[in-house]
């Protein structure tokens, strides 16, 4: 057997990288009754059959791994955004800026199409909270540069609402890609989508990009099944509050002492990624443990 990376995931075939060069594998079986998905960024062993064919055997033991969208040993979630058509609802920043925090998993927001609408509110909104934030355009070329110089050398995955232009910027990054791009519906005010699966790219300095098929709106998905209680550590500028609260077991929502609500009202902590903790935190409370036990 040998060992590889898996790049790419399209109806039930896998490219694995390896030393040998690209294999297209299968999964055996065990992966369908273990109920364990082999997911893109996944470390593999291969057991080879012919020139360029083989079996996916095992997985190897991963740092991280997210349901949606489906990638694993991620570094950095590049979070696309834009103040243009489509304008993207913060709350779908939040929630998975929310998912990366839990998973120690480092998310970087980039707000695209800044040639169109700079967007600076939800710039600020960002960094104010202590998140790395990139304004960029892939007409104009700004901000291209900061962003190759921030995921150098990691494993990132560019995630983002459909139309936002994630392609555009991966283009913008190494045009040797040639991706395709899409337009924005006038009338629907959102994009087509132009990623159709997940799938890994390479850029110099040893960068890795898996980009993901861009969504319109984000259903259930892990963030419910993660425990309220650990909400709190997913907005990093909670931190300095938390502990503080006169009740040990706060819940930062409507608390009489709470240091987090106060925070709130000196304006320390952005009144919009309050208002998404607290969506998150119902969300995450109306999933009973039987459920949740039987969902991760």
């Amino acid at each position: 057997m040998i060992e590889g990376l898996i790049i790419r995931s399209l109806s039930g075939f896998y490219d694995v990288d390896t030393e040998h060069g690209r294999k297209r594998c299968r999964a055996r079986g065990k992966f369908r009754i273990s109920k364990l998905n082999p997911l893109v960024g996944d470390r593999v062993l291969i057991e080879c059959v012919g020139r360029n064919e083989g079996y996916l055997m095992d997985i190897l033991p991963r740092s991280n791994c997210f349901k949606r969208p489906s990638v694993a040993n991620v570094d950095q979630i590049v979070i696309f955004a834009s103040g243009a058509t489509p304008v993207t609802d913060p709350f779908l920043v939040d929630r998975i800026a929310a998912i990366a925090e839990l998973k120690n998993c480092e998310p970087v927001i980039c707000i695209n199409k800044v040639d169109l609408n700079r967007a600076d509110e939800l710039y600020s909104i960002y960094i104010s909270a202590g998140i790395t934030s990139i304004q960029t355009s892939a007409i104009t070329g700004e901000g291209i540069d900061k962003l190759h110089n921030w995921i150098k050398g990691k494993i990132n995955v560019f995630t983002g609402n459909s139309g936002v232009g994630k392609s555009s910027i991966l283009n913008a990054l190494s045009p040797t890609l040639n991706l395709p791009t899409g337009t924005v519906s006038e009338k629907l005010g959102r994009g087509r989508h132009t990623t159709r699966h997940v799938e890994l790219y390479y850029l110099e300095h040893g960068t890795m990009i898996i980009d993901t098929p861009g969504y319109s709106s984000l259903d259930a998905d892990e963030i419910e099944f993660a425990q309220k209680s650990e909400l709190q550590s997913a907005f990093r500028e909670f931190s300095p509050y938390l502990g503080k609260c006169r009740f040990t077991d706060c819940a930062h929502i409507k608390e009489s002492g709470c240091a987090v609500l106060a925070a709130l009202d000196a304006e320390h902590i952005c009144r919009s990624r309050h208002q998404s903790y607290v969506r998150l935190y119902v969300q995450a409370s109306s999933i009973n443990k039987w459920d949740r036990n039987n969902m991760t």
